[in-house]
């Protein structure tokens, strides 16, 4: 019997716990999926489940077996795919994430000349300064400018943006220059999406100084807008400010305390497979992005 059917069909029974689960779930017959485990637990000469007339359980054998081997196995579908794939032009569909702000200025410009490039992609961009359950929602790939709390998720860093702090000629007119970032305690500081102690470096090291202001918004367009208004201050990642440090009536402050940097990085949501027309996608963008920012 063929191995890798052999340990095709051990992988589903584990993972469907149980052999008529298995069975539906590879699209062959119990009995089939039965004789191929067997046959694997001969060769090896380990028992890897345990069978009663009721359930399925996997030996302590068996676990180790199955977290050694399904890794192995991913990446054989994946080499496999990726032979087929590269005489093949991809197609179908890919959900993208990322934020609305970095979205509208860094993802959306590379759009024409990846559907240029693969004519048979389908595109669903999903622009959200909230955050999303990536399996939940079916995106296939996330584009983060900020820290990344799933445990799951595949994570490849592609470039950095730094922060920055500014305001508007108008505000510091009326209001004053802070000199240090403890002078924030005195200003109307807009907050974005609930981040309410902004951190600085001084001779003593890193330090948060709580902000608070008569704004607060989920989306970095919200506060960008009333910080060009000069309603008060806000804390941007540099790559939301295209364009915008540019403007004669934008002032940056306290650059010499601000020296923390956030990565920009492409997500995947678990470590499940990827399929080629991903990998393919993925590649093209963290090239692009790292050669913009």
């Amino acid at each position: 019997m063929d191995r890798f059917h052999e340990l095709s069909a051990f992988i589903a029974v584990v993972e469907a716990g149980g052999f008529s689960a298995a069975a539906r779930r590879t699209g062959e017959s119990q009995s089939l999926v039965s004789k191929a485990v067997s046959a694997l637990e001969r060769r090896l000469g380990v028992q890897l489940l345990n069978r009663t007339t009721r359930s399925v359980s996997v030996t302590h054998h068996g676990r180790t077996y199955y977290e050694r081997m399904k890794p192995l196995l991913e990446e054989m579908e994946h080499a496999n795919e990726e032979l087929v794939t590269s005489t093949q032009e991809i197609s179908g569909l890919i959900r993208i994430a990322t934020s609305a702000t970095f979205g509208r200025l860094h993802v959306l410009p590379l759009v024409p000349a990846l559907l240029a490039r693969y004519p048979r992609l389908r595109l669903e961009l999903k622009l959200s300064d909230s955050v999303q359950d990536l399996l939940a929602e079916g995106v296939d790939l996330a584009i983060r400018v900020s820290p990344i709390q799933s445990p799951d998720a595949v994570i490849k860093r592609v470039s950095g943006t730094s922060l920055v702090c500014v305001g508007s000629h108008a505000y510091f007119t009326q209001h004053g220059l802070p000199r240090v970032p403890e002078d924030l305690l005195k200003h109307n500081c807009l907050v974005y999406n609930d981040m309410r102690n902004w951190t600085f470096t001084g001779p003593q090291g890193r330090f948060s100084v709580p902000v608070s202001g008569n704004l607060s918004s989920n989306t970095v367009e919200t506060i960008l807008s009333a910080v060009h208004d000069g309603v008060g201050i806000g804390m941007f990642y540099g790559a939301s400010l295209v364009g915008q440090l540019q403007d004669a009536g934008i002032v940056r402050i306290l650059e010499q305390f601000i020296d923390e940097e956030r990565d920009v990085s492409l997500v995947w949501p678990s470590r499940k497979f990827i399929s080629a027309r991903v990998r393919q996608v993925s590649d093209f963008l963290a090239n692009a992005l790292a050669a913009r920012l």
